[in-house]
């Protein structure tokens, strides 16, 4: 049986969604980095802001929608991914193998 969302919940799943089709827009040479912004962008997020803090999801979520705009934008090829980024992958990576 499955869990029932709440409307906020189902807001952020959306915004999800729609960051990982923006990535499929983007030239293919470019797609792993926009993916990984994506990812690491909403990992670091939900894991600074407690589930009960309606206020400041809300806030997350007004940001992500107009970044994400800016980021659909054609004209918008590539994106920077810093080395912690790039760090935060990597461990997500070994963690994988590991525990496979």
């Amino acid at each position: 049986m499955s869990v029932r969302k709440s409307g906020l919940q189902k807001e952020v799943l959306a915004l999800y969604r729609r960051a990982l089709r923006m990535v499929r827009t983007k030239p293919a040479l470019t797609q792993p980095k926009f993916l990984l912004f994506v990812r690491y962008n909403f990992h670091t997020q939900t894991s600074s802001v407690s589930p009960r803090d309606v206020t400041a999801i809300e806030h997350l979520l007004r940001r992500g929608r107009r970044q994400l705009e800016m980021y659909e934008q054609p004209s918008v090829r590539d994106c920077q991914v810093s080395q912690v980024m790039s760090d935060w992958e990597q461990s997500r990576h070994g963690l994988r193998t590991t525990s496979q």
